[in-house]
């Protein structure tokens, strides 16, 4: 199944976390590299007046492990990278990976939701999606890139200076 994971970061050493992350995610078995989206810098979405702008990507890949086993990883790259769970809601945070769509499945249950409940809503998630993956579809919302005509995009900007690599 594919697998579409969402970074962001907006504390400490934002582009070398993202790439940290990016490494740490392909370092256990069970996902397999399809692409990583641009850089690109964005205002930041509710939470506190006053937060600097997050760096976000896209990560595409294949997985073969479950849903909550991709989740348990993806939590435990945040730890690993400083994150503090029980942080304010939508505050500042070193790192966040959600989990944006696994194939194409629909889940909600307290533990992870699929598609990510708000995905459809931000275009710091479809920008970067819709820039690897021109034909991506978000479970139950629809094409990706038709979601983004409803966005505004003004707070996303493509950081051309800043580009995440594969794993080697």
């Amino acid at each position: 199944m594919k697998a579409v994971l969402s970074l962001g970061s907006n504390l400490g050493r934002r582009f070398q976390t993202l790439q940290g992350a990016v490494d740490a995610l392909f370092d256990a078995p069970g996902l397999e590299y399809i692409a990583v989206s641009p850089v690109y810098e964005t205002d930041p979405v509710g939470g506190p007046a006053g937060q600097r702008p997050y760096l976000n990507a896209i990560v595409l890949a294949d997985t073969t492990v479950d849903p909550y086993t991709l989740l348990e990883r993806a939590q435990s790259i945040e730890t690993a990278f400083g994150r503090v769970r029980g942080e304010e809601r939508w505050g500042p945070r070193t790192l966040d990976v959600d989990l944006v769509a696994v194939g194409d499945l629909v889940m909600d249950d307290p533990e992870l939701t699929l598609p990510h409940p708000r995905a459809h809503e931000r275009a710091f998630v479809l920008v970067p999606w819709c820039q690897i993956d021109p034909d991506g579809v978000l479970p139950g919302h629809g094409p990706v890139c038709e979601l983004l005509k409803g966005l505004d995009q003004q707070g996303v900007r493509l950081r051309p200076d800043m580009k995440l690599q594969g794993p080697a």
